[in-house]
């Protein structure tokens, strides 16, 4: 260890603090600390505050940002529901470029389940359904499905490859949990793990903070540091490699997301897009979601918080939301598009800055946790990107068929909770059933009356149900219905399983058959 030459560095960095309780350490911290120190690049990070803490402090005013802001065009807008009569062509168009293997689905799986009160991997979470399938279960079964159903359609094998983004906490745990399912039935060669970087937190004043005498509190650098680890880590090589043309990119923690979407990744090249945002339709004006919007004639997303009031309650002559198009991190990336933004683009990005509470250690080395913010953590989004695109496309889903995020634990009245995930895909695939003709009979075996949803739509065309009328049981409790992905995608082929048949509820339907959970007779 050459310490000296790193006392230099750490001095021209004004960050020399960080050694002053070395001679305290046993050897090994000692080991620990100059290994995670020689690794880091201070005049970068000295840079990343300058321009983060600048950034943050120049913020537009609120007007400034409302009398800049353009809802999304008509002309780039796709919806699930005003749409219904290209849903067919989008749907396979996005068929036949996976059943060519030119598609690929990259899953953003840094976070632990710390607001769910586990200290694993937010993707290892089972959320309490009958099969008790965990969130990375559930995704790699829709990607086979997915892949079954191009294969059928279009008569030769194909590959979804599928790309997860891990951070350092999460690497080693989320890569042994595959590894003990055996990929979930995937091959493991079409699985790649890649590590997000890693950002020291610091102070108001610009000091990296010690979270321990030999240890720097190190952060993931948030969900826009993809672009720097696709770079670093040989990610879009491998991809054009494979002769991968499209990428889905999306979050671990939605329970309802619809992987490889071949109705979005059809949608997006029918535009000829190469870039694109999936979003759902804001359910009121103070509703806490970033919009995907334009500012100056550039798509973004706007924060919520950047957003006045009166703006946010303004409406189109349809009576909706003006700004309505709600950010679910649901991205359409061309591998083109990915080549630019890290080639040439990533170094552009700037750093968002995030006040927050974090534990350190004082500079008589006494762990502090404090009880108001003391320093920043930077991190940049997915989203930071959209600036970039030269043809940007918007496709617009149903919020109930396709997004229930995993936030937080179990709470009365909580939102984003296990419960709250549960509930909306057991909905969802009651309606499936509903739609594929089938019937629920409560206790009595009285059938239960089901009535026409107002949201009425169709189903996918992987499957052939005719839902023109979207149905509902005119039920208030959440009825049970758990429908494997390797049975169905997206609610297509269910008629010979349940057409014509009652079911008493918990009903799970996979690979095996149909069940009725039905305890004791009850």
């Amino acid at each position: 260890m050459n310490v000296n030459d790193l006392k230099l560095r750490l001095s021209q960095a004004g960050q020399e603090h960080l050694l002053q309780f070395w001679d305290e350490l046993a050897e090994a911290q000692q080991a620990e600390l100059y290994a995670e120190l020689q690794a880091m690049n201070f005049e970068e990070l000295n840079i990343f505050f300058r321009k983060a803490t600048e950034g943050s402090g120049q913020c537009s005013q609120l007007e400034k940002v409302d009398a800049r802001m353009e809802p999304v065009p008509r002309e780039v807008l796709g919806s699930a529901t005003r749409d219904r009569d290209q849903l067919q062509a989008w749907e396979s168009e996005g068929l036949f470029q996976i059943s060519q293997s030119k598609v690929a689905v990259l899953l953003l799986a840094g976070g632990q389940g710390t607001r769910l009160g586990v200290a694993y991997p937010k993707g290892m979470y089972d959320v309490g359904l009958p099969s008790h399938k965990t969130l990375f279960q559930i995704q790699a079964e829709r990607i086979l499905k997915l892949q079954q159903l191009a294969e059928k359609r279009w008569g030769r094998p194909c590959t979804i490859p599928w790309y997860i983004m891990t951070s350092g906490r999460t690497m080693e745990a989320t890569k042994a949990f595959f590894a003990r399912h055996r990929y979930f039935g995937l091959s493991k060669e079409d699985v790649v793990f890649f590590q997000q970087g890693m950002l020291p937190a610091m102070s108001f004043g610009g000091k990296i903070i010690l979270e321990d005498k030999h240890r720097v509190s190190m952060a993931p650098d948030g969900n826009g540091g993809l672009y720097r680890a696709l770079a670093a880590q040989g990610v879009v090589e491998d991809m054009e490699r494979r002769g991968v043309r499209a990428v889905h990119v999306y979050c671990v923690d939605n329970i309802l997301v619809r992987v490889a979407d071949p109705r979005f990744i059809g949608f997006c090249l029918q535009k000829g897009a190469d870039c694109g945002a999936k979003v759902v339709e804001k359910t009121n004006p103070t509703e806490p979601v970033g919009v995907v919007c334009r500012v100056d004639g550039v798509y973004q997303v706007v924060e919520y918080s950047e957003i006045s009031l009166a703006t946010a309650q303004r409406r189109g002559p349809d009576g909706r939301l003006l700004f309505n198009a709600g950010n679910i991190a649901n991205h359409f990336f061309t591998v083109p598009f990915l080549r630019d933004v890290v080639s040439v683009h990533e170094p552009r990005l700037q750093h968002h800055v995030a006040q927050k509470k974090i534990p350190c250690v004082d500079s008589q080395g006494r762990l502090v946790k404090p009880d108001k913010p003391n320093g920043i953590k930077m991190e940049k989004f997915v989203f930071d990107i959209f600036q970039f695109a030269k043809r940007f496309a918007v496709y617009e889903v149903l919020r109930e068929d396709e997004f229930s995020p995993l936030k937080n634990a179990d709470s009365q009245d909580g939102k984003d909770t296990p419960t709250t995930a549960r509930q909306a895909l057991t909905s969802l695939h009651h309606r499936w059933v509903l739609n594929a003709g089938g019937h629920f009979v409560d206790e009595n075996g009285s059938r239960l009356p089901a009535i026409p949803r107002a949201a009425a739509r169709r189903q996918p065309e992987a499957g052939t149900a005719d839902v023109s009328d979207n149905l509902k049981d005119a039920h208030d409790v959440p009825i049970q219905c758990e429908i494997s992905p390797l049975v169905s995608y997206a609610g297509e082929g269910l008629e010979s399983h349940v057409a014509d048949r009652e079911f008493h509820a918990p009903l799970v339907i996979d690979e095996h058959g149909v069940h009725e959970l039905v305890k004791n007779g009850l």
